[in-house]
């Protein structure tokens, strides 16, 4: 590579050497302005003001990961979603609307088969029973 090419690298290099600089300042000034002198206090868990009860394998209910994953899994299909429509005009103009139109009807149609699917199993409702019915099926 030449030195002409090189030069389009400085602008990173000159980012990372700030970043570098930056984060070791932050480091430097925390042990600098810390106050070493731990108390009882200070090393107890702060937790919302809380105090810690009980121990740390505490079972959480399920519908909190599910809700997690559920939200996840559709607010990244959603954003990819924003991009092709945003190029969809121009796409339209050179020829391939059709196309990139069916592609993207396609996707909201597996999103909405993954929502009714989460629907009809019952993931979407915070309250669940997990009572048994009449026919012994949860």
């Amino acid at each position: 590579m030449s030195s002409e090419n090189l030069d389009v690298f400085l602008p990173v290099v000159i980012m990372a050497v700030i970043a570098v600089v930056i984060y070791a300042g932050a480091i430097i000034a925390s042990k600098i302005l810390s106050n070493l002198n731990p108390t009882p206090q200070k090393q107890t868990a702060y937790e919302c003001g809380e105090e810690p009860v009980g121990t740390a394998w505490s079972q959480f209910n399920i519908r909190f990961y599910v809700v997690g994953l559920i939200f996840i899994i559709f607010d990244v299909e959603s954003v990819l979603m924003f991009p092709v429509a945003a190029v969809f005009k121009e796409l339209n103009e050179i020829g391939h609307g059709g196309y990139v139109l069916i592609i993207f009807l396609s996707f909201i149609s597996v999103l909405l088969e993954g929502i009714a699917y989460c629907w009809k199993k019952g993931d979407l409702n915070w309250v669940m029973s997990y009572q048994k019915n009449k026919s012994g099926v949860k």
